[in-house]
């Protein structure tokens, strides 16, 4: 059984996947979503990264309704040609993807603004048209001789004590629990914390990461505890690559908007990557 494992596309989609699923003869895409391609980055960089600002508050609420409507339009691209391939994709949500704010409240506490258009769900509605893409985060999933285990998509470590953390640790745990006879694989946007595959080096990167692992902290102390076969991530374009964490195998999977992807032979565990 053969997957392809891919993500962070930022509205663009590698025009060689459907050849390279013909030539590796794909069973399965595997997705770490982030499907937008963020516009206004270096703009939200410069006035909210790691402030209390909200940015509807910066280009104004009637801005941001149009450029999040942008972003949907561009991310329904996507979807349409993920769809086209016409083999199973699944997929968890990526910390931009607009579905709840992109799940990043699932490992620390947000107070919601009074704005509610904010918090609308934009991605569901339209992800739920195509029949071909499978969202599991906090799910799990069974395909061949595998069962996925799916986590939303948060860009930072993310804080242990807050109750955010908890719930989404919780229900982590339990789907390992009943699936722990099971061959796991591991998928989350974000890849675990400390490792050869999140620390941002990015020559760009602003100043307040740069230099520093930004991983999950909830990814690793499931992988930890439960051990799977395989984790699956990416969010640090610049890490894509492998790693071991106990007796599993990380892979940071790679940008899309990059031109990268990742093809892995599950049963023979050979991993190629794609750039």
């Amino acid at each position: 059984m053969k997957i392809l494992a891919i993500g962070d596309f930022h509205g663009k989609f590698p025009g060689w996947i459907p050849q390279l699923i013909r030539k590796e003869k794909i069973d399965l895409v595997v997705s770490i979503g982030d499907y937008g391609p963020f516009l206004y980055r270096k703009l939200w960089f410069e006035t909210c990264y790691g402030q209390n600002v909200d940015f509807w508050d910066v280009i104004g609420k009637k801005k941001y309704k149009e450029v999040q409507l942008k972003e949907m339009r561009a991310v329904e691209g996507v979807f349409k040609k993920l769809d086209k391939l016409g083999i199973q994709v699944i997929t968890v949500l990526g910390n931009f993807d607009q579905a709840k704010q992109g799940g990043k409240n699932d490992v620390f506490d947000v107070k919601k603004s009074g704005w509610k258009w904010a918090w609308k769900d934009l991605f569901t509605p339209v992800l739920n048209k195509y029949r071909n893409i499978k969202r599991f985060d906090y799910k799990a999933i069974k395909f061949g001789n595998y069962v996925f285990i799916g986590m939303n998509g948060h860009s930072f470590p993310g804080k242990i004590k807050s109750k955010a953390y908890k719930k989404s640790r919780a229900k982590l745990e339990k789907l390992f629990r009943k699936n722990r006879k099971e061959k796991i694989i591991f998928v989350s946007h974000n890849i675990a914390y400390n490792t050869k595959l999140d620390k941002v080096t990015a020559e760009d990167a602003h100043e307040k990461a740069k230099g520093k692992h930004v991983g999950s902290k909830l990814a690793k102390r499931i992988i930890n505890k439960w051990n799977p076969v395989l984790h699956l991530g990416g969010h640090v374009h610049e890490g894509m690559g492998k790693d071991k964490i106990k007796k599993t195998l990380a892979v940071n999977v790679g940008s899309a908007h990059d031109g990268e992807a990742t093809v892995i032979d599950l049963e023979k565990m050979r991993i190629k990557f794609i750039k």
